[in-house]
C-alpha cells in the first residue's frame, strides 16, 4: 500500500509530457548473508519503480515487498521476515538520486536512501554499472547494507551470529516512458 501511495505521489508531480521519465521493466534483487557454516542468498523479481530526470537531477523510486524474496527454504524465509519485522514493515523502499549529467556514463554514482525494517539508511556515491540495450538500460551494482544500518539483531546459527554485512545485488532494466 505504501508503495502505491509513493508512486501516485511521484506521478502527481511528473507532468504527462515530461522528458526523461523511466519505468522499471525487469528486476533481480538478491540479499546475501554469510555465516562461518554457510552462505545464503534470497532473491526477488518483484520490484516496481519509476524515475524522472529534470532540473539537473534524476530521482528514482524502487519498492519491493519483503515476502517476495526467496532463499529456497520457506522456513528460513519466514524467520527472515520475523527478524526484519516484515509484518510491520512489509516493503523495502529505495530512493536514488543521480546527477542528470552522470546518468549516461558506463558507471553511475548514486546517493541512496533505503527504508527497511522500520529504519532508514543513507549510502553516498554507490557505484552502479550502466549498459544500454536498444531503448532499454540495464543497471547493476551492490547496495552495501549491514544489519547495524537497520538495527537488526543478527540471527545466530549454533550460537554464532551471521556477519553484519548483508549486501544486496541489484540487476534492473529500465525503459523510457
Amino acid at each position: 500500500m505504501k508503495f502505491a501511495v509513493a508512486l501516485l505521489l511521484l506521478a502527481a508531480v511528473i507532468p504527462a509530457n515530461a522528458q526523461n521519465q523511466w519505468v522499471l521493466t525487469d528486476s533481480t534483487l538478491t540479499w546475501h548473508i554469510s555465516h562461518p557454516m554457510h552462505e545464503v542468498a534470497g532473491t526477488s523479481h518483484s520490484a516496481k519503480g519509476k524515475g524522472i530526470c529534470n532540473g539537473g537531477q534524476c530521482n528514482f523510486l524502487i519498492a519491493v515487498p519483503l515476502n517476495t524474496f526467496s532463499s529456497g527454504d520457506s522456513n528460513r524465509d519466514l524467520h527472515t521476515l520475523q527478524v526484519v519485522r516484515g509484518a510491520e514493515f512489509p516493503m523495502v523502499v529505495v530512493r536514488a538520486q543521480i546527477p542528470e549529467s552522470g546518468i549516461n556514463g558506463s558507471t553511475i554514482s548514486a546517493n541512496l536512501e533505503v527504508q527497511f525494517a522500520g529504519q532508514t539508511a543513507h549510502y553516498s556515491n554507490v557505484p552502479f554499472h550502466r549498459v544500454a540495450k536498444g531503448n532499454e538500460v540495464e543497471i547493476t551494482g551492490t547496495i552495501p547494507a549491514t544489519c547495524s544500518d537497520f538495527k537488526i539483531d543478527r540471527p545466530s546459527f549454533l550460537t554464532i551470529p551471521i556477519k553484519n554485512e548483508i549486501p544486496v545485488t541489484v540487476d534492473t532494466t529500465w525503459k523510457p516512458m
